[in-house]
């Protein structure tokens, strides 16, 4: 064999000018361990965070997420009542995690995932109480941010008959669902918001639609979201809609822990557990120790 044509096998890109590399480099796929480190180096920013900053972003985050009760409701009181009317109205509800996403806001469910692989990297009680503090205070003020969209909303003569109608039956159909069926479904959205989150490194120009495909998937599905869904919640609570009692007993509790469950047991374990080995020989400096 030639030697130019040896040389042409061996280093593909060896005639490629610095530029065309670059290219090359920008366009290959992202390997795993490097989103997982991506992810990661997320989470321990987020863990380090000063309380302050983490209340107002969390609060932040349950304000914005309303946009998508909102909007989804906007978009249901425009249009007749068909079998075909939630493939149209999902689509307000990506609205808000637009917002909070791309706006880097503190949400709950998003952080299932970037806070629970520092964890699962560094196996220690440290972490753990991080975790614990970060889940705690970004949670409460979510859900605070909620209640006062959610308040917001309710005043009257703020939105059209038609509209106040959509956000009614919005609010009577978050809380229909027995313990079981909402649990479940709150894993399936945990999950589906951490693979979100997962594939959003690699996603490059296309996060936006990464981020409103996965999201109307949970909105058309009617998966029960936490903090999306606290809004519709507490809004049925302030018009009597729905006891209190319900708000706890057939949302929040079911639907938190089928969020955490799908979020970290569904998508940051089975997306930890094929790296792990390799992880291994990356731990020193994945965690930033000697």
């Amino acid at each position: 064999m030639p030697k130019s044509t040896q040389k042409s096998a061996t280093a593909p890109h060896a005639n490629l000018d610095k530029q065309e590399k670059e290219q090359a480099v920008e366009h290959s796929t992202i390997k795993a361990i490097v989103i997982h480190e991506v992810l990661r180096e997320q989470g321990e920013e987020e863990l380090e965070r000063s309380a302050a900053a983490l209340a107002w972003s969390g609060l932040a985050a349950g304000m914005s997420l309303g946009f998508s009760f909102l909007g989804q409701a906007i978009m249901r009181s425009a249009l007749p009542e068909r079998d075909w009317t939630r493939l149209i109205d999902s689509i307000g509800y990506t609205v808000g995690f637009l917002i909070v996403i791309l706006g880097r806001q503190a949400l709950f469910t998003e952080s299932t995932l970037t806070a629970v692989l520092p964890i699962l990297v560094r196996r220690d009680r440290k972490t753990l109480q991080a975790t614990a503090r970060f889940w705690m205070l970004v949670l409460s003020c979510n859900l605070i941010g909620t209640y006062l969209f959610a308040a917001l909303t309710s005043v009257s003569g703020v939105f059209s008959a038609e509209v106040e109608a959509a956000l009614r039956a919005s609010a009577i159909e978050s809380m229909q669902g027995s313990f079981a069926s909402t649990f479940i479904k709150a894993i399936l959205a945990g999950w589906m918001i951490a693979v979100m989150v997962w594939l959003l490194p690699s996603a490059r120009t296309a996060k936006i639609f990464i981020i409103m495909l996965l999201t109307y998937i949970v909105g058309i599905g009617g998966f029960s979201h936490v903090i999306a869904g606290s809004v519709e919640a507490t809004y049925g609570v302030l018009h009597g809609y729905a006891p209190l009692g319900n708000y706890f007993s057939r949302f929040l509790i079911p639907t938190l822990l089928g969020n955490v469950i799908g979020g970290v047991g569904m998508a940051a374990l089975l997306n930890h557990a094929p790296l792990a080995v390799d992880l291994e020989g990356h731990t020193g400096r994945s965690t930033g120790r000697a």
